[in-house]
């Protein structure tokens, strides 16, 4: 796995799995992206003023990619969002800022790829119906790992 111009979107549940010394080295930096739900989620993080600086936030684009998102999920469904139970608020709006960032930087010569950091099998699904890279949380951590050296998570 090759990391150079990607572009990760970190899920709530990666980015609990992903130790703060990782979160606050280089290759987490240049290359990982946070919606403003996930952080709003992750709000209690020791470190949350760093994370902020890595957010992406929730533009008109992001919006429009939400309402697409949210419109290929079947009524009734309630694996990928269940506002009832409060569960999964974030999950559309990660595949729907990936799927932002790619077409954005679609127009670029050298477009990085945009992938969905999560464990999520439901958001993991919907992020490759809308043709975006995914990664476990295992993947990542390794990927973050061979980027900065040698160490856990």
């Amino acid at each position: 796995m090759s990391a150079f111009g990607d572009v990760y979107v970190i899920d709530n549940n990666a980015l609990s799995q992903i130790k703060r010394e990782r979160r606050a080295g280089d290759f987490f930096r240049q290359h990982c992206r946070i919606p403003s739900e996930v952080l709003h989620e992750a709000q209690g993080f020791p470190d949350i003023g760093q994370l902020r600086q890595l957010e992406y936030p929730t533009t008109p684009g992001v919006i429009a990619n939400l309402i697409e998102v949210m419109a290929s999920v079947p009524v009734g469904e309630t694996k990928l969002v269940d506002l009832y139970a409060n569960l999964g608020n974030a999950d559309p709006l990660v595949v729907a800022t990936a799927l932002d960032g790619q077409r954005t930087d679609d127009a670029k010569l050298f477009a990085p790829t945009w992938t969905v950091v999560t464990s999520d099998k439901a958001v993991q699904a919907k992020a490759r119906e809308f043709g975006l890279a995914v990664h476990s949380n295992e993947d990542f951590l390794d990927l973050v790992e061979a980027a900065e050296g040698d160490g856990d998570g």
